[in-house]
């Protein structure tokens, strides 16, 4: 009976022993479960940069200058007089837009003499500076200055002296005080009536100062018919200038006009001849100013340098 409670024990026990080593087998180990992150894979074929450091550059600005506001201004009209002449040598001026401005720009000259009994302030009574202003502002001419010599004292003793005051003393002075191009070839010389016939005197007899000449309704002075050949074949033919000329078909000085220019076809000088209606007044001059002003520009912007 003891043996049968023993065996019985014996297989109880054994089984038992079977039961806890399977629940063994089934429990959890003890190792540490691995740690889980947010932070997504990194890629191995891009750069990542730290959020804390990367800024990104701001666009580039481009920078537009500002024009200058002279660009549509009109130029302006000086006076002045050189008291070193006897008389006081006076003039006026024309400076063009942009002149105080553009400190290291240089200018080409024009010299515009008024008629007799005129002064200087004839030229611009007449539209000259308002048709160079049109010009310029248009972009349609280079700018250039003009200076208007006064010559009043036609009728007396002094007046003979003018175109020697021009030449010598204005010109000089000129170019000593305002930023010219102080060449033959920057410089030009034209007028009306008595003024034209000035023009034609020093334009000719003094070539080596001025490269192009403008004779408008020309009243010839004394004595200088007889010297067109002689002027025109002193000058180099490389020299020779630009010449236009006009005048009106009922003017009294179209005779002696036309005789001069025969005289520059006979001696081969290259020149512009145009006929007109008009007469001798400043009708006449008004209505073709804006013309005079436009060729004369031509020649510097057809030969700039």
């Amino acid at each position: 009976m003891r043996w049968m409670i023993t065996r019985q024990a014996t297989i109880l026990y054994t089984t038992l022993l079977t039961i806890l080593a399977g629940l063994s087998a089934c429990s959890p180990s003890n190792q540490p479960l691995p740690t889980l992150t947010s932070s997504p894979p990194t890629s191995t074929t891009e750069a990542t940069f730290p959020a804390s450091t990367f800024t990104p550059s701001p666009p580039t600005k481009t920078l537009t200058p500002m024009p200058l506001a002279c660009l549509t201004q009109p130029g302006v009209v000086e006076a002045g007089a050189l008291d070193s002449t006897t008389p006081a040598q006076e003039y006026f001026i024309y400076l063009p837009p942009c002149y105080n401005e553009k400190t290291d720009t240089r200018y080409p000259v024009l010299y515009l003499l008024h008629g007799q009994t005129y002064t200087a302030d004839q030229w611009v009574r007449l539209g000259a500076v308002q048709a160079l202003d049109n010009l310029i502002l248009s972009g349609e001419t280079m700018p250039f200055i003009i200076v208007f010599p006064d010559d009043r004292y036609w009728n007396l003793p002094p007046g003979a002296g003018f175109g020697q005051r021009v030449v010598e003393t204005l010109i000089p002075y000129i170019d000593l005080t305002y930023r010219t191009l102080p060449d033959r070839n920057h410089r030009a010389i034209g007028g009306m009536s008595r003024g034209a016939g000035w023009a034609l005197r020093l334009g000719f007899s003094r070539w080596d100062l001025f490269s192009v000449i403008g004779l408008h309704s020309l009243a010839v002075l004394n004595g200088d018919r007889t010297q067109i050949r002689n002027w025109i074949n002193d000058i180099p033919p490389s020299a020779r200038p630009s010449v236009f000329m006009d005048i009106g078909d009922n003017d009294q000085e179209l005779t002696m006009a036309r005789s001069i220019e025969a005289q520059f076809n006979e001696n081969g000088l290259a020149h512009e001849w145009h006929l007109y209606r008009g007469a001798h007044t400043e009708e006449y001059w008004r209505a073709h100013v804006n013309e005079y002003i436009a060729w004369y520009a031509e020649q510097w912007n057809n030969n700039p340098h």
